[in-house]
């Protein structure tokens, strides 16, 4: 690599910290419809221990089964399939560079290649994957693809936390 081009790219990683760091986040609608923030325990992001994965990455969101799923912000559906612990799942990559992860879905309405509005189904609340006979639920979780060190935490998985936001943060 050129030095041109390493200035270049250390440019580039340095605008997308700034705009990761400065940027308020904007625009994140409920995906649950109907839910509030009774609905789900902001005590469980980043919670350890928590099963097989050994740090809860995002929050659970319950609601009756059946219950619509929508887009909590614009992107394309990178992701729709079924994942072991996820169960059912969709994966949304918006314009910012964020990975909104929708699992444990009962049904399945977006489909990969499709770009979504902000409140497009995505699919409804549900108990697949290793939330199987537990209450009905979303897990949702926020990844973004440029590290923010400053999230970092001390204890488990804690250099993770640069690469996911709290969800509940960023919800109205």
């Amino acid at each position: 690599m050129t030095g041109r081009r390493r200035r270049r790219l250390a440019v580039a990683v340095a605008a997308l910290l700034v705009l990761e760091s400065l940027l308020p986040a904007g625009g994140v609608a409920m995906p649950v419809a109907g839910a509030g923030r009774r609905d789900w325990n902001p005590a469980s992001y980043w919670y350890a221990p928590w099963g097989e994965s050994g740090v809860h990455k995002g929050i659970d969101i319950f609601a009756r089964r059946g219950t619509p799923v929508r887009a909590a912000q614009a992107g394309l559906v990178v992701y729709r399939g079924e994942i072991a612990r996820g169960g059912k799942v969709v994966l949304v990559l918006t314009a910012r560079g964020w990975l909104h992860y929708y699992a444990h879905l009962g049904t399945l309405g977006a489909e990969s290649g499709h770009w979504l509005a902000t409140g497009d189904p995505v699919g409804t609340v549900g108990d697949s994957g290793n939330a199987r006979g537990k209450p009905p639920h979303l897990h949702y979780a926020v990844v973004t693809l440029v590290p923010r060190p400053w999230a970092a935490r001390p204890g488990a998985q804690g250099w993770k936390a640069m690469f996911y936001r709290d969800p509940g943060r960023l919800l109205p």
